[in-house]
């Protein structure tokens, strides 16, 4: 047997991929209907990207724990982009 969901009480899903005992995080779906999806092996996941229930996007480089915004997508088209460590883009 491998986990593949979490259900939490708060409403949200943790979605799982991977062998038994090497299962990893790969999506979240939070409660007010946004949604993250990360990368990485088991105890590494790290985010690269947010999808907002207004359409907007949020991509992420970077190692777990290190993770920065580098680019937003918005319903509109319109695009930004982002440079710098994380919390100073």
């Amino acid at each position: 047997e491998r986990m593949v969901r979490v259900e939490s009480a708060n409403g949200n899903v943790h979605y799982y991929e991977g062998e038994q005992g090497a299962e990893r995080m790969v999506r979240m779906e939070l409660a007010d209907g946004s949604v993250q999806s990360f990368e990485g092996e088991r105890g590494a996941e790290r985010k690269v990207r947010s999808v907002f229930a207004d359409g907007e996007v949020q991509h992420y480089e970077g190692e777990r724990g290190a993770e920065r915004f580098v680019r937003g997508e918005f319903a509109d088209g319109t695009m930004e982009h982002f440079e710098g460590e994380r919390g100073a883009e």
